[in-house]
């Protein structure tokens, strides 16, 4: 199957040897005072409890219209967002695209439950398209299911109610939609994301992705489908799905992450009595996701991947199999994808040591993207370590700054 996808392996950059510890090459885009507002930023988020109270006055001071909207966007939107628009997000992307880093423009409004707002954000992703199209920093576009669709509705298919007329209607505008993004990013030869989302729609929101490979994939890969290694299952959805792509004859896109609803999941199979989708231990999770790892690049003439990670030790195992099996760092089949404002260590790193890497990076209006950006600090005063992490690598190049001067 002939090959042609859109991406940045046409950028040499001066490559050293692999090192997620080097933080003159991960903040090497940072000024010294951009740097220092980073450390006071993660300084904060280290404090817990300073997260749950900022969050509720936040949320308080928004709901009553206060004006904090410059404190914020001077705060944490800079840090984890490009902008309010894609425009706004220009300066991102030329800076990410200036040390070989590619963007995924990420429109991060959520919350919208109207038919409007499904055709507003279908638009709006048709413009990352677009705008991705129009040169090689911008190697994927990305969306939700539920920006275009609701969320009662996909639960309905999934456990196979009966649907009235209306919701036939209105099932058959979401299968438009989606079928509108995946044909102009194939038309426009640009890789799409469908991201992953509750296990209780994941099974219809597979399903209509799978239909847009096997329309929209046999050429090249183009549509990405995102496989949560906590859930215990995907492997063996993995290996059934690439069986599917062979026999259909379709590259089948694969993005392998974590899962982002644990908390939330189990909370629900316990209080609806049914099995938990979740791996037992973390532990059990590293292992699928590894194991994911070996299983895409063994079949990597079906397989197109995406690592989307915070986690340097599957970053690095990645990097050493793929050095194991003679794999180039710029394979195009293989791409390594953080969010903006987080993992700069590993992202940096990767790209500048020759591999295919790109950031996430949303934007929408301040007040549209404050449940993703809650979602950020919430994160990283959750996971074990991860802003200790990041403030303690900010803290050991503000060092490194002072002692060269």
């Amino acid at each position: 199957m002939p090959e042609t996808v859109q991406g940045l392996t046409d950028l040499k950059p001066n490559t050293r040897p692999l090192s997620f510890e080097d933080t003159s090459i991960a903040f090497s885009s940072q000024s010294d005072f951009k740097l220092r507002k980073t450390y006071w930023l993660f300084a904060l988020m280290n404090k817990g409890w300073l997260v749950n109270l900022g969050t509720f006055f936040i949320k308080i001071a928004l709901r009553l219209r206060l004006p904090i909207k410059f404190l914020i966007k001077n705060t944490i939107f800079e840090q984890f967002c490009g902008g309010e628009s894609i425009q706004d997000s220009e300066k991102t992307i030329q800076t990410l695209h200036n040390v070989h880093v590619g963007t995924i423009l990420d429109y991060s409004v959520e919350g919208e439950e109207t038919e409007k707002s499904f055709d507003e954000t279908t638009l709006e992703v048709l413009r990352t398209i677009e705008r991705a199209s129009e040169s090689n920093d911008i190697p994927f576009s990305v969306f939700k299911v539920t920006g275009i669709a609701s969320t009662e509705l996909l639960e309905a298919i999934q456990i196979g109610d009966s649907l009235k007329k209306e919701q036939k209607a209105e099932f058959d505008r979401v299968i438009k939609r989606v079928d509108t993004i995946c044909q102009r990013a194939h038309e426009r030869n640009v890789r799409v994301f469908i991201d992953a989302e509750e296990s209780w729609i994941q099974d219809t929101i597979d399903t209509l992705a799978y239909e847009m490979m096997d329309r929209y994939n046999h050429e090249r890969p183009i549509i990405y489908n995102t496989y949560q290694m906590y859930r215990w299952e995907s492997m063996a959805h993995l290996r059934r799905d690439t069986a599917e792509a062979k026999v259909k004859g379709y590259y089948l896109g694969v993005k392998l992450v974590r899962g982002a609803y644990l908390e939330k999941e189990r909370l629900r199979a316990h209080e609806e009595e049914y099995q938990d989708p979740i791996q037992a231990t973390k532990e059990d999770t590293d292992i699928a996701f590894n194991e994911a790892i070996d299983f895409c690049l063994q079949n990597r003439e079906t397989i197109s991947i995406c690592l989307g990670t915070h986690n340097e030790e599957s970053c690095r195992y990645c990097v050493q199999h793929m050095s194991q099996m003679g794999i180039e760092p710029a394979d195009r089949h293989i791409y390594f994808a953080q969010l903006l404002g987080m993992s700069d260590n590993i992202s940096y790193n990767l790209a500048n040591a020759g591999y295919n890497v790109a950031k996430y990076v949303p934007y929408g209006p301040v007040e549209a993207v404050m449940p993703y950006l809650f979602r950020r600090a919430d994160e990283n005063k959750s996971i074990a370590g991860q802003s200790s992490r990041e403030f303690n690598l900010v803290n050991d190049e503000l060092k490194r700054r002072k002692g060269c001067k």
